[in-house]
């Protein structure tokens, strides 16, 4: 699922030096919900647009040129919003460079492997990503994950597995998107990293610039000349994709990641819909399967990591509950 993942989240960890206390939150939990799961609903059906077009002849260097270059125009509301050309200054071109570079690879390679594999597929792949980020997070960012998460990892790997069905026969498109989906959680640590100093505004925009230079490059030599239908469902894959990505930041701006992290899943729902609905084309057994274990170590790694953020953020509430936990044991 080529970009919530990106999920899964580009939007919502840019947008985690932004996000608000739980508290500030409360009032607006019902918004960010909403607003989620309709970013979700255009991301996915960014997707199919996109596995439409594969399917048709198009390139995927096309496409991602097209994701990108349209994009521009909600992203430019996001920066507008975000304080203008001010917001875009940075100290760290390198780190955008490489960013966008390990990014735009991963974008690829989801586009690439919806040739093949059912949008519901690649939805349920990459929802490894957080897997790997929390792996990767340890070598890359030296960040401490506890065995209760190194658990969750190792059995969310086994949901993998049952997904992919590792064999002789295993089909190269899910390799692919196992592959993307790695590259992604490198993207997304990257972010992480950057968010330290940069606006999500600027991280968005550069990746979009990079994005849009290097693919418009190699489009050059795999072009497919689009009738006006197509060149209409090309502009509609960067506006929508840009939309999405506008849509989940705000959903992230109003109401806590642990709260709207189930809803991620829901991306699964719309991405069977699609499937049915368009190519008749049913999800697996071993996906459904593989899927719901992947879901289900995926949210206890984000509430351990939500748990230990506000442990971070609010040591004097977390005093105040062992102390009480102390009087209690006194009496």
């Amino acid at each position: 699922m080529g970009q919530y993942y990106q999920t899964l989240v580009l939007g919502s960890i840019m947008s985690l030096q932004n996000s608000p206390s739980p508290e500030a939150a409360n009032n607006r939990i019902g918004l960010g919900i909403t607003l989620m799961v309709l970013s979700l609903c255009l991301f996915v059906s960014m997707d199919a647009l996109i596995k439409h077009l594969t399917l048709g002849g198009y390139t995927t260097f096309q496409i991602l040129f097209f994701r990108n270059a349209v994009a521009f125009i909600p992203i430019g509301l996001l920066v507008m919003q975000q304080g203008g050309i001010a917001s875009l200054a940075t100290k760290r071109p390198l780190g955008h460079l490489v960013r966008s570079l390990v990014g735009l690879t991963a974008m690829g390679g989801f586009f690439y492997s919806l040739r093949a594999l059912a949008v519901s597929d690649l939805v349920a792949i990459s929802f490894a990503a957080p897997l790997f980020m929390t792996a990767l997070s340890v070598p890359l960012l030296k960040e401490r994950v506890g065995v209760r998460r190194w658990v969750a990892v190792i059995i969310g790997f086994v949901g993998v597995l049952v997904m992919v069905k590792p064999s002789a026969n295993i089909e190269f498109a899910s390799l692919i998107a196992l592959g993307a989906t790695v590259f992604y959680a490198l993207a997304m640590i990257a972010v992480r990293n950057l968010s330290k100093t940069e606006t999500s505004a600027a991280i968005v925009f550069y990746f979009t610039v990079v994005g849009t230079v290097v693919s418009g490059i190699l489009m050059l030599t795999h072009w497919e000349t689009p009738d006006l239908n197509g060149l209409l469902l090309l502009i509609a894959v960067g506006l929508i994709g840009g939309t999405a990505q506008i849509v989940m930041t705000a959903a992230i701006k109003s109401a806590p990641i642990a709260i709207l992290a189930p809803f991620e899943y829901t991306a699964l729902l719309w991405a069977t819909g699609f499937d049915i609905v368009i190519w008749n084309v049913f999800p697996a057994p071993n996906t459904l399967w593989g899927a719901a274990i992947v879901a289900a170590t995926g949210l206890y790694i984000v509430h351990r990591e939500t748990r230990l953020n506000v442990r971070a953020r609010f040591p004097a509430r977390f005093s105040r509950i062992r102390v009480s936990s102390a009087e209690r044991d006194e009496r």
